[in-house]
């Protein structure tokens, strides 16, 4: 019998270790896939998807599950009428995966607050297994507030970011 590890697999895996409170460390082999993840350490929570095979493997650093985002009011359901109570955009995670605010590290980031955009724009990547999926802004505006940690694990239908609409947009 053959078995295989998808994609929705390593999404449900981190789903169930960020709700889990009492996962510290967890670690998983499955073919050239190794996920490991230990909130033990005094720093952040050190998080590799790597191919055993690879030369040089990338780390990733997360949030620790465990915590909430910072600034983040309110789940899902409740944050979008917030947002737009206040009259501002919220850009959200398409996907469960870790938040990168630059292209790579050591470069700066994609916007800041109170940069402006168009419509289009990249403001940020999700990783997911080695996959990068843009971020882009969905109107053009000024980015109020950024809710999303740098290298941060972060769910699907997040808040990333927060933009005031332009009004000539």
């Amino acid at each position: 019998m053959s078995y295989s590890f998808t994609y929705q697999d390593a999404v449900e895996v981190l789903r169930l270790i960020r709700e889990s409170e009492s996962v510290t460390s967890f670690e998983l082999e499955f073919g050239d896939i190794k996920l490991s993840i230990d909130r033990t350490a005094s720093a952040p929570a050190r998080q590799t998807m790597t191919p055993v095979a690879a030369a040089a493997p990338e780390t990733l650093t997360a949030a620790p599950a465990a915590s909430p985002a910072p600034a983040r009011s309110g789940g899902p359901a409740t944050a979008p009428a917030a947002a737009e109570a206040d009259g501002l955009h919220r850009i959200v995670a398409p996907m469960l995966g870790i938040f990168f605010r630059s292209p790579s590290a050591g470069e700066p980031p994609f916007v800041k607050e109170g940069d402006q955009v168009k419509a289009g724009d990249t403001v940020g990547l999700i990783e997911v297994m080695k996959l990068f999926t843009p971020v882009v802004a969905e109107c053009a505006g000024r980015v109020i507030r950024i809710e999303a940690a740098d290298a941060m694990l972060v769910e699907h239908g997040q808040t990333l970011l927060l933009i005031e609409r332009s009004s000539h947009a």
